[in-house]
């Protein structure tokens, strides 16, 4: 696990009514704490030494897998299009003991790593609405995982400020609420609180410290030794650093991976990537894959715990089985990968596997591996997609994959080596390849897009339209994710600065974001009204609110979204950019342009040899 301070200080304020109103608050703020002291005699043996926690947006895994992403994104004061479409997804499960019966994975990683040392009535993984229950007299650290703090992520920030709203997406307002009652409780003098998670650089680089009430920030893995001295640093009370960093595991044997129920099932599969794009944070970490072994274990566990559903944890699923093999980790290990999911997917109990990240190159490399995982796990996916899938049920697998710019020379100076082991400068060709062979086996993956890069031009940005408007052409299908450049700590992008605000978006920059929403959205809206009725509302939208938020180069992309007018007739008339075709690539041309001493790994089953 990564891991992941006033709030809380009081306003002055004048009160309007007089000095009865503010002795009536004196008076019930008596009455609560005097029943929060009367409940937290009641704690047993005084609550536990250490208490791991999450806000509430990240332990629920049983109210749909999306939910995830649209908490990390939406803006809070829509929180009631979740509660109408998954009207119990509050409600979470309890084990006997009122610890959570659900965490995120890295919480359960930090929970194991300390039941190696500490006895288990030390120690108690909970929901935010219970931390009074089992936090005590005698509590001393209390940590915290949390993955979108503060709304700075990647798609929040974007989403979110659409509407006006980019401090606080609902998983945002959640962690807040978590950190305040952290701060309430009247124990606090005597603990630390230890922060971490995949967000926990959100709360660095804005320094929110004394903000969310935390006393040290960890970087780095819970199993490492340092964490492992830090917690008792913490509990012996003494100084903690602001920010800590933890050393990353070197070898596969040294990853720890828990053995109680995770969040959707995620289990741990690799760490790291090897294609070393600039703006990348986990691709830091070493490459390393987890045995077999460990994995399965996690899996059968989660299964006997009362999970129905597994997902691999990978920045690229395609590199597992031949990390340290000898042979380049962009040709994929088939049989290792098929020998793993295949054993997952006949596991006793599992009703769904969820892809997690994948790169996009590996499917133009083994079209086989891709047409035999369809075999092994389309039948196990919770998603489907009646427009394009050809499954008899209609479902399809969709992993996150970046493709992050259809600009050649973007993508030469942010990710040069996304494409091995093809050129860079056939990144296009690559991306509508892969895409061929994935959506031909029911794969529709989500690709992610990064919009206003430092030094992004408009020449930039239309060969990125021309490389959607290229997969619209040609009857492709992908979820494309369009989000505003984020500076991520520790990457080679930190210190450099993009698009930092909607209201700053050029018109060509809107027309992308807007023409791949249009497209994600258009296989969902099938009857007559759906369509007038999706106009209707976003033109409304823009004439009340967007339009203010956004400035004048919203208006046009705006249209395009509500297809409140035909596309071609914006592009004659010079409101939107009017697409180039492309020049493309054969698979077999791409192959041939592999370097020789490189081909002896392409597969012959798959065909088209140099």
């Amino acid at each position: 696990m990564r891991f992941e301070g006033g709030l809380f200080q009081e306003e002055n304020k004048v009160d309007p009514v007089g000095g009865a109103l503010k002795r009536t608050l004196s008076i019930a703020r008596c009455c609560c704490y005097h029943s929060f002291k009367v409940l937290s005699n009641q704690i047993p043996n005084g609550g536990k030494r250490i208490v791991l926690t999450a806000p509430l947006t990240e332990t629920i895994d049983h109210a749909g897998f999306f939910i995830q992403m649209g908490v990390a994104s939406m803006p809070k004061r829509f929180e009631a299009i979740f509660n109408s479409k998954y009207p119990g997804w509050k409600n979470v499960e309890r084990n006997p003991d009122g610890s959570a019966r659900t965490m995120p994975a890295g919480v359960r990683t930090l929970e194991a790593a300390l039941l190696r040392e500490f006895p288990e009535e030390e120690v108690v993984a909970c929901y935010p609405e219970d931390l009074d229950l089992h936090i005590g007299p005698r509590t001393r650290l209390v940590a915290v995982s949390t993955h979108n703090p503060l709304g700075v992520t990647f798609a929040a920030g974007v989403y979110a400020s659409i509407f006006g709203s980019s401090a606080e997406p609902v998983n945002a307002y959640y962690a807040t609420q978590l950190f305040r009652r952290i701060h309430a409780n009247p124990h606090r003098p005597n603990f630390k609180v230890i922060a971490g998670g995949s967000g926990g650089w959100q709360i660095v680089h804005t320094d929110a410290f004394g903000q969310l009430g935390i006393d040290c920030v960890v970087e780095g893995r819970a199993e490492s030794p340092e964490v492992m001295q830090l917690i008792r640093r913490a509990l012996g009370g003494e100084p903690l650093p602001r920010h800590f960093r933890a050393a990353h595991p070197r070898s596969r044997d040294s990853i720890l991976v828990p053995e109680k129920r995770t969040s959707f099932g995620v289990i741990e599969m690799t760490t790291g990537c090897g294609r070393r794009c600039h703006f990348c944070v986990p691709d830091l970490s070493p490459q390393l894959d987890v045995p077999k072994e460990k994995i399965l274990r996690a899996v059968h566990a989660n299964l006997r715990q009362g999970n129905r559903q597994i997902s691999l944890a990978t920045e690229d699923m395609f590199i597992w089985g031949q990390v340290g093999t000898g042979v380049p980790f962009y040709f994929p290990n088939r049989e290792a990968l098929l020998d793993l999911y295949s054993e997952i997917a006949a596991a006793p109990g599992l009703e769904h596997i969820l892809l997690s990240h994948a790169t996009i190159a590996p499917a133009v490399v083994d079209p086989a591996l891709i047409a035999r995982l369809s075999e092994i796990l389309l039948d196990k996916s919770p998603l489907h997609l009646p427009a394009f899938s050809t499954h008899p049920r209609k479902k399809i697998l969709s992993p996150l994959m970046g493709l992050e710019t259809g600009s050649v020379r973007m993508a030469r100076a942010i990710m040069p080596s996304k494409a091995v082991p093809f050129s860079i400068e056939d990144w296009p060709s690559v991306v509508i390849q892969a895409l061929t062979v994935l959506n031909r086996h029911n794969w529709f993956p989500v690709l992610t897009l990064m919009i206003g890069n430092p030094g992004e031009t408009d020449e930039d940005v239309m060969s990125t339209l021309d490389l959607v408007y290229e997969i619209e052409r040609r009857g492709l299908f992908a979820f494309l994710v369009p989000s505003i450049f984020t500076p991520l700590l520790s990457t080679r992008m930190e210190g450099k600065k993009g698009v930092t605000h909607t209201r700053e978006l050029t018109p060509l920059q809107w027309q992308l974001m807007m023409k791949c929403w249009s497209m994600n959205l258009s296989p969902g809206l099938y009857s007559w009204w759906g369509p007038l009725a999706w106009r209707l509302g976003a033109i409304l939208l823009w004439l009340f609110r967007l339009r203010r938020l956004n400035g004048p180069a919203f208006t046009w992309p705006l249209l395009l979204f509500a297809n409140a007018l035909p596309e071609r007739l914006m592009q004659r008339l010079g409101k939107l950019y009017a697409p180039r075709p492309l020049t493309v690539k054969s698979r077999k041309e791409l192959l041939a342009s592999i370097k020789p001493e490189h081909r002896k790994y392409l597969r012959a089953d798959n065909g088209d040899l140099p």
